[in-house]
């Protein structure tokens, strides 16, 4: 695989750059604390910096430390997550939070390597915490540093496809400089944020410009290559909402999969009919459901369209007819987790 070899200058250019001209004042820079620095480099995965920050400090607000978060019911830990997506992250989160006071007295392990067995955890982001925070010298590679990475030094092909990443690795585990591995890490970080962006990068303001493969060819716009352009397939799905004495029927999602232990609205199966549907989540029959306005909503690997049939009912039913079910206060909502669809589902309620 071609690239351009490795510069012995490149990282001594961007630390001297990161400290003049990079981020530092992030929420979680200016600590050393592996709790608070883990937590930002979950967020942070495939979410934007201006999206983490208010999330990031809202669940500080309860979740202080690691043992407030292990002890804390799962229901907590995703409504404090509703928003973010990519669940999987918060159940690991919470995951690796009891593992860590169970098996390690409470106390952050110390080594990348040791780091990448816990829950959610993978090689780039235990690289990311061992460095900040113990000093580790360790390579990250992240999105932001793949994109830095293939246009600095000519990296042929996608960086998700496996060959592709591993050159990238190697290259990245050449590229460590012998000191200062916290600021040349938060370097990398910062110039695929701010400088080196995907659609527009700002090469005048970047301190390795001059080395630039993708800048001194023209190929800013190719370079990474992008995913191989497939068809997102479309699912659909019938979902109730019925309403009694200003509650919501809402059910838990499984634990693994789309939107894995939030709460979400009944959803029917193949060929239910909403009323149907309402006799078996809620063991009554309402006189009539009508179709509210339908919802779409585009994850990773599909896109989904929810259409929500409305049916009200005068009284509330003594108990809902399965369990993982209960009728939340349709004014308390925030006290659930919900993805984001289904908070667009019943935002529209005021209007019906």
């Amino acid at each position: 695989m071609a690239q351009a070899p490795a510069s012995p200058d490149f990282a001594p250019r961007l630390i001297a750059w990161q400290r003049t001209h990079g981020r530092h004042d992030l929420p979680w820079q200016q600590t050393r604390d592996p709790y608070r620095v883990w937590l930002s480099e979950i967020m942070l995965q495939q979410t934007q910096v201006d999206t983490v920050i208010p999330y990031y400090l809202r669940f500080l607000e309860t979740f202080p430390d690691v043992d407030a978060l292990a002890c804390a019911p799962i229901d907590d830990v995703l409504a404090h997550w509703a928003g973010l997506g990519y669940y999987a992250r918060a159940r690991n989160l919470h995951k690796c939070a009891q593992r860590i006071q169970a098996e390690f007295g409470g106390q952050f392990p110390r080594t990348s390597e040791q780091l990448a067995t816990l829950p959610g955890i993978g090689r780039s982001t235990a690289a990311a915490i061992a460095s900040f925070c113990f000093g580790e010298r360790a390579a990250i590679l992240d999105g932001n540093v793949k994109r830095v990475l293939a246009r600095q030094f000519g990296v042929e092909g996608f960086p998700g496809a496996r060959a592709v990443e591993l050159a990238m690795w190697k290259l990245a585990d050449e590229l460590l400089p012998a000191k200062g591995i916290d600021t040349y890490t938060q370097a990398l970080m910062d110039l695929g944020a701010t400088v080196c962006t995907r659609g527009r990068p700002v090469c005048l303001h970047c301190p390795v410009n001059e080395s630039c493969v993708a800048r001194v060819t023209g190929r800013q716009g190719e370079l990474p290559a992008a995913r191989p352009r497939k068809a997102i397939p479309e699912r659909s799905a019938d979902m109730l909402v019925m309403i009694a004495q200003g509650k919501v029927l809402l059910e838990r999602r499984p634990p693994t999969g789309i939107w894995g232990g939030l709460y979400s609205l009944p959803e029917a199966t193949d060929g239910e009919s909403p009323m149907a549907l309402a006799l078996r989540r809620s063991g009554v029959v309402p006189h009539e459901v009508s179709a509210l306005v339908t919802v779409r909503h585009t994850f990773t690997h599909f896109a989904l369209t929810i259409t929500p049939w409305l049916a009200r009912l005068s009284t509330m039913p003594e108990q809902a007819a399965e369990e993982g079910l209960l009728w939340a206060p349709l004014d308390a909502l925030d006290r659930y987790g919900l993805p984001a669809p289904i908070k667009r589902v019943l935002s529209d309620l005021s209007g019906v």
